[in-house]
């Protein structure tokens, strides 16, 4: 029996999208402590999983920020503008990880990146200040020391929540191994 490609489309459509909005149910929950969240966790998961696929959650991720934020502020509200390049960068880093890599170093790896990642986030945001505010040298560098704190909530943050990257890349593996085997079987039956 071959392999249906439509369910397996479905299937990572869901997934997918599931993943999305997990990484935006993070953010909710954690709303009233600023800077903490499990989007770096999540991007650094599904990046080492599914690869160059990890993208289509990311971007569900963002456009449910995106959506979230026009529909409360009446169409004004664009603060998740620089999201379309930050967390993209976050991704690009964790893809830079060699697939032979052992899971030690990946979870290493992607433990210093998104510490790294949490504390120059003021600094990836600032360009997209500079142009909505048209802040001159002075403002933006007040506006980027004034963050440092949050900067450094959000590495420490983001190190933190690193702890789970283990259990949640264990899972996925384990569910990417029992689809592959579930199709294979099919196949030779």
């Amino acid at each position: 029996m071959k392999r249906s490609n439509k369910s397996i489309n479905v299937f990572y459509m869901v997934l997918f999208t599931m993943l999305g909005v997990l990484m935006f149910i993070s953010d909710i929950i954690f709303e009233l402590i600023p800077n903490v969240h499990g989007v770096a966790l999540f991007i650094c998961v599904i990046t080492l999983v599914y690869r160059a696929k990890a993208l289509i959650p990311i971007f569900i991720y963002i456009m449910l920020n995106a959506v979230t934020s026009l529909v409360i502020s009446a169409g004004y509200s664009f603060w998740w503008v620089p999201y379309l390049y930050i967390f993209p960068i976050l991704w690009l880093l964790v893809m830079l990880i060699p697939k032979k890599a052992s899971v030690k170093a990946k979870i290493a790896l992607c433990t210093v990146f998104s510490g790294i990642h949490g504390l120059l986030f003021g600094l990836m945001y600032l360009p997209y200040q500079i142009v909505m505010y048209r802040l001159n040298y002075e403002m933006a560098v007040a506006w980027l020391v004034s963050g440092l704190g949050f900067d450094l909530i959000h590495m420490v943050s983001n190190i933190v929540m690193c702890s789970l990257l283990y259990p949640l890349y264990k899972s996925l593996v384990r569910l990417e191994a029992s689809r592959q085997s579930k199709f294979t079987k099919k196949e030779n039956e």
